[in-house]
């Protein structure tokens, strides 16, 4: 006799049949996914950086952006900012734990990214 069973996973941020527009995962997942995002926490898994090494490290990114998606980081508890009272000023980025935790879960979709996108993007043959 054969017994089948079905395993009913839990999505996270959704309740019932439904992605609530007002589910704090929506938020999160907006700060952390947005690109500048992911680039930022990718680009501080390499370690504690400054403002201008983190501009350098992420082409293309404008200095608005980089504010403000540091600022939202840091926020969220995935980003740890240091002043230090030098003239000139120096200030440095760090992922904290929860950055950590996070960034080590973003590696692996990005090396499948990294392993796909070419042919992602190729156009169609």
């Amino acid at each position: 006799m054969k017994v089948s069973f079905e395993v009913s996973r839990v999505t996270p941020g959704k309740t019932g049949e439904i992605y609530p527009a007002a589910c704090s995962t929506r938020t999160v997942l907006d700060h952390v996914t947005s690109k500048w995002g992911v680039l930022v926490l990718l680009a501080l898994t390499e370690g504690t950086l400054r403002w201008g090494e983190l501009r350098r490290v992420i082409e293309g990114i404008s200095e608005k952006m980089l504010a403000s998606t540091l600022r939202t980081l840091e926020r969220d508890g995935f980003v740890a900012r240091e002043s230090f009272p030098e003239v000139p000023p120096r200030v440095e980025y760090r992922l904290t734990e929860r950055g950590r935790q996070l960034s080590e879960r973003l590696l692996p979709l990005m090396d499948w990214i990294a392993d796909n996108a070419d042919d992602i993007v190729a156009p169609s043959r």
